[in-house]
């Protein structure tokens, strides 16, 4: 399955999961979510995200803190269970690890055919520990609840590591593509997703957040190589301030 039909059948899965609760709700004018949908321009949120790769990736696993900002653009649009308005946001995570297999590889110089001529074999992989930054966030969020704003969103962003993510590389000297001069990734990767959630306001301007995201990891070949993670689905709990 392709990355971005894997990303659609999530935001769909998941929006008709959430949405048609909250669209079975009567939406009372002094309802939270009326509040923050006519009154509210910014909400600010903390976050705790973890998730798994999936596809060839299933022994990546993820940690990730951080927060949330996002102003609401529009007023609402549409009637029904499909009325909403627009926000944009950018989300920061200061502590992101990624934990992985380890294993053994060589660094062999051009040309090498025998382990001889390579370095003593040492460990790659494992946790690695970075800083990412989400600064295009573009979300629709369903306003016709009354205390659970569902939202389906589309965003793209960049994840810095204190080493080259992924690992690649052998044992074997005579293949120069993962031992060779040429077989290193990057410190650097871009991170597109999408994904969908839900606030639940627990009072007005006061919500608890749930969303599930679709994150694929590339270096759009920054460095050598470019195995990158193809898919990995995240998961997220946070708590908003709404102002």
């Amino acid at each position: 399955m392709k990355f971005e039909q894997f990303v659609g059948r999530v935001v769909c899965v998941f929006a008709l999961a959430i949405g048609v609760p909250a669209g079975a709700q009567a939406h009372l004018a002094n309802s939270p979510v009326a509040d923050a949908a006519s009154n509210t321009s910014w909400d600010y949120g903390a976050l705790l995200q973890g998730g798994v790769g999936l596809q060839d990736r299933t022994d990546y696993s993820f940690l990730l803190v951080g927060g949330h900002a996002g102003k609401i653009l529009t007023p609402e649009i549409g009637t029904g269970l499909f009325k909403g308005n627009v926000e944009y946001a950018v989300e920061v995570f200061p502590f992101w690890q990624s934990y992985t297999p380890k294993f053994q590889r060589l660094a062999c110089p051009t040309g090498a055919t025998v382990a001889a001529q390579c370095s003593n074999p040492y460990t790659v992989g494992g946790t690695y520990t970075g800083a990412s930054i989400t600064p295009i966030m573009v979300r629709w969020n369903f306003t016709h609840g009354r205390r659970l704003m569902p939202w389906v969103q589309a965003a793209g962003g960049v994840v810095w590591t204190n080493h080259k993510y992924p690992a690649v590389g052998n044992l074997n000297a005579g293949d120069p593509t993962q031992t060779g001069p040429q077989a290193n990734t990057s410190v650097w990767n871009f991170t597109p997703q999408g994904g969908a959630g839900v606030h639940y306001f627990v009072k007005p301007r006061r919500s608890i957040d749930f969303s599930a995201n679709a994150v694929h990891i590339s270096s759009a070949s920054l460095g050598d190589k470019n195995p990158g993670v193809n898919v990995s689905l995240q998961m997220s709990i946070g708590y908003s301030w709404w102002k």
